[in-house]
């Protein structure tokens, strides 16, 4: 929610007014989940790999990586790149 959130909040006009839209729409069909023991351990798992492979991702993206991961989810995203790599990450590409 807060990776949506950013992107209506730095949009301005009709983009702001559409992301805001897509945004309450995605939160009344998929739930908000909390983070976890399990989402905690996953994402420790996936800091260990990011840093072992050398290639940093932002913390909401592993957050959201790791929640998929634990909750045994796919991760539907504009920026299918951010989460490539991660292991048992799976990801929709959402364009």
């Amino acid at each position: 929610m807060a990776e949506m959130r950013v992107g209506v909040e730095l949009a301005k006009g009709k983009t702001r007014t559409s992301r805001e839209a897509l945004l309450d729409e995605v939160l009344v069909e998929i739930p908000v989940l909390d983070y976890t023991i399990d989402v905690a351990q996953s994402h420790a798992a996936l800091l260990v790999e990011v840093r072992r492979q050398g290639r940093p991702r932002g913390a909401h993206d592993l957050i959201i990586a790791a929640t998929a991961l634990s909750t045994a989810r796919i991760v539907v995203s504009a920026d299918r790149s951010a989460f490539e790599g991660l292991p048992g990450v799976a990801v929709l590409n959402y364009r």
